[in-house]
């Protein structure tokens, strides 16, 4: 029997691969990046009722009206233009699925999208369903900055998309207004749809605020604005994201997503416009503990020799362990990965499965610190046995 040709060129999921191995040998999760704090109460509330009201057939393909309606209002104000719920939002089940959509939207056989390196382990796969090829361009350690001479050097004449990734897993950077600017002077002059993905725009550190590419003026007609609420409501296994778009881009997305998922779970939706709906002191708070939980991962990191940027959004680390006073640190990341789930009790994700490129990751992990602080001190009591 044939099998697809495209499934060769990628495999299952390392990083849900060692969610697996950490339930396997009983070790403290820090992979996979979900919290082990609880949704808010009252989103639970709400999906809670809607079930119950009878709310558990299919919802219309885009979303339903209120939820529709309050991520126009609100990305009317990040985008600065009016979002028409009826034409510019399409509610998906994950950021996951939206991208999907959003390259099968855009992108032919033979075509190329530019993706940033490191980058999460879904993007490839997604070029590949569409018949695409994805070009990395690294971000350089130790800063990871974004160097526009390297963007604008990937650029061939089959290049049809930029994929941006802000905040940025797994290095934690914020992209600032120079290299936003080198995005936007590569993909105006090259004639390219921007393809965002924002899942952590409301998680950010030191004050910093994220600003949304599709709000500038060059990037608006565009820019296919990706988001979610996973991260931000701790909602992961909910799979709700959404695509904001102008017409013409919305319109490509759309019957990808009907014929793709068909629509989002329907009680989750009418529990995602509660949280939606939260108060300010909410996003206040959850800003504060993440940086608490920051300030723990940093001290642990530093404690038993991990190198590592303090990350200025999203909530994950990728940390060296070159210096690890360790045999094991010798080791690549894979077998080091390994090694910290069954031998050192902590679940980690190897540093290659964010590059495509030759000889990057070889010496780093990523650690997600989206946990309760008592998790991570559990986490530090484990890496004692590295010593």
């Amino acid at each position: 029997m044939q099998i697809a040709e495209r499934i060769s060129q990628f495999q299952e999921s390392i990083i849900r691969m060692m969610t697996r191995l950490a339930m396997e040998h009983e070790a403290i999760n820090l992979s996979q990046g979900f919290p082990d704090f609880d949704t808010p109460e009252p989103v639970k509330e709400t999906a809670a009722r809607a079930i119950a009201d009878g709310k558990n057939q299919y919802s219309p393909t885009w979303g339903i009206a209120p939820l529709r309606g309050r991520l126009a209002e609100l990305y009317t104000d990040y985008l600065g233009w009016d979002v028409n719920p009826a034409e510019h939002v399409t509610v998906t089940c994950g950021v996951t699925e939206a991208v999907n959509a959003a390259m099968l939207a855009m992108l032919n056989p033979g075509d190329e999208i530019i993706i940033i390196e490191p980058a999460h382990e879904n993007y490839i796969p997604s070029a590949i369903f569409a018949g695409a090829k994805a070009v990395a361009v690294p971000l350089e350690e130790p800063g990871y900055r974004l160097n526009a001479d390297r963007l604008a050097a990937a650029v061939t004449p089959r290049t049809r998309a930029l994929l941006l990734n802000t905040p940025h897993n797994p290095t934690g950077r914020v992209f600032d207004d120079e290299e936003i600017a080198g995005v936007i002077d590569v993909v105006v002059k090259n004639d390219l749809v921007l393809i965002t993905d924002e899942i952590y725009d409301r998680i950010l550190y030191d004050g910093r605020q994220h600003v949304y590419p599709g709000s500038l003026e060059p990037l608006r007609d565009r820019t296919i604005t990706v988001g979610g609420l996973s991260k931000t409501f701790a909602m992961t296994g909910w799979r709700l994201g959404y695509v904001v778009a102008p017409t013409h881009l919305s319109a490509a997305v759309r019957p990808v997503h009907d014929f793709l998922t068909v629509c989002a779970p329907h009680p989750l939706q009418a529990a995602a416009v509660t949280a939606l709906k939260l108060p300010q002191s909410y996003y206040d708070d959850m800003t504060a503990d993440y940086h608490q939980r920051r300030e723990v991962m940093m001290s642990i990191l530093g404690e038993f020799g991990f190198s590592a940027a303090t990350p200025e959004g999203a909530y994950y680390v990728l940390a060296d362990y070159s210096q690890v006073p360790a045999p094991q640190a010798e080791w690549d990341s894979m077998k080091f990965a390994v090694w910290m789930v069954e031998e050192v009790g902590v679940a980690v994700v190897p540093g290659i499965v964010f590059y495509s490129l030759e000889g990057y990751g070889d010496r780093s992990v990523r650690f997600a610190f989206p946990k309760q602080i008592a998790t991570l001190q559990a986490a530090r009591e484990q890496l004692r046995k590295m010593l």
